[in-house]
């Protein structure tokens, strides 16, 4: 401590002021001790959660937010851990605790009578979460471009693609992950979708963490959902463009609407993976549709 001439001579020191009550983030904590940020717009009685596809944090929804979020809805949406500002635990992207963190953010900030969206990677957690963990704050789902039910081929999944092809590419991500996201976004957005947009995109992902990167692309290309998804009852819609060259839409969208017993299926012609980006109005406008029936 400082001894000043004042304290020196006997004067009454002033009193400490008292430290102001610390301020709550906007993070919750996941069960391993995991902070997952989450951010927050808008208020209304439709609340609407959004999961963000593989290599993308909780900003890759701010088009849909902005727009939901004007129109009467309340908007949550949080970074998976590895990506944006969540802590990087190096572990824990398996895809039971992936759909755990969902959960934690569901339960933390205490969110009801939800609709829950999910886009290609987050749509598998969204079902994972709901067959883990029970539908009771989920009024309805909302999957978009899903990597579900099952990417690999195999005996009883002919038509799946070959699993070495994965470990080639992960192979690649460990290489050169700003490289291949580089030579491989123009088939995710279209022709319209401006550079600057797709330089955004880019950051976004190529600032997620590698270990993330890497382990979040093995869960949702080795994992099986055909058991799971006629268990999920809660009214669902599909959207998914027929030029989805990531998650082709044979495999995966029409295959998920085929095993969900309650189901809608929206396809936006020659729409890609992307289509929150190049697709954000209709997008926006059939999910309010869909959140308010």
């Amino acid at each position: 401590m400082l001894l000043t001439a004042s304290t020196a001579a006997g004067a009454t020191p002033r009193p400490t002021p008292a430290a102001p009550a610390p301020r709550r983030g906007p993070f919750v904590e996941a069960r391993d001790g995991t902070r997952l940020f989450w951010r927050s717009w808008g208020e209304g009685s439709t609340t609407i959660l959004f999961d963000a596809a593989w290599a993308l944090p909780s900003q890759a929804w701010q088009y849909q937010m902005a727009r939901l979020s004007q129109a009467g809805c309340r908007c949550v949406a949080f970074d998976r851990r590895g990506h944006g500002r969540s802590d990087d635990p190096g572990a824990g992207f398996d895809m039971d605790t992936l759909a755990s963190d969902l959960a934690v953010v569901i339960e933390q900030l205490d969110l009801r009578d939800l609709v829950l969206v999910g886009h290609s990677l987050g749509a598998a957690e969204c079902v994972r979460y709901l067959t883990n963990h029970g539908a009771s704050r989920v009024r309805r789902l909302v999957l978009i471009a899903p990597t579900t039910p099952c990417l690999g081929k195999s005996a009883d999944n002919p038509d799946g693609l070959d699993p070495q092809l994965f470990e080639r590419t992960r192979a690649a991500f460990l290489a050169d992950f700003p490289g291949i996201v580089g030579a491989n976004i123009r088939p995710f957005v279209d022709a319209s979708t401006s550079e600057r947009m797709i330089d955004w995109i880019m950051a976004m992902m190529s600032s997620t963490s590698l270990k993330a990167v890497l382990e979040c692309h093995r869960a949702f290309t080795t994992t099986d959902f055909r058991a799971e998804l006629p268990k999920v009852a809660t009214p669902t819609l599909i959207i998914q463009g027929d030029a989805d060259a990531s998650a082709p839409i044979a495999l995966t969208g029409r295959k998920t609407a085929a095993l969900l017993p309650n189901c809608r299926f929206e396809i936006y012609a020659g729409a890609p993976h992307g289509l929150i980006f190049t697709h954000m109005d209709r997008v926006s406008a059939d999910l309010l549709a869909f959140a308010r029936r």
